[in-house]
């Protein structure tokens, strides 16, 4: 899964970095209205593909680390309805 999300990240990017160069390389020759629409949707990628990136998939099982507060892990523990074994 992370590899897709990494794939998905860096074709993003890749698209970003295109249209930002071809905009000014060759899209201004032909009209400077359309390579600054060109800048601003390049412009929009990169937050995107950081959000894309830093998804969490319902298979990341983050939210089940504990977070070494013993009394903290009890209590959510029993709103989660599980019984771990305690460390003694």
């Amino acid at each position: 899964m992370y590899a897709r999300r990494r794939r998905i990240y860096f074709v993003l990017m890749g698209v970003c970095l295109f249209l930002f160069v071809s905009a000014w390389t060759f899209v201004r020759l032909l009209s400077v209205e359309a390579a600054v629409a060109l800048c601003v949707v390049a412009m929009v990628i990169p937050p995107v593909a950081a959000m894309v990136a830093n998804r969490r998939g319902p298979e990341d099982r983050w939210w089940d680390d504990p977070s070494g507060d013993a009394k903290s892990d009890e209590w959510w523990d029993e709103l989660d309805g599980k019984r771990r074994p305690r460390d003694e």
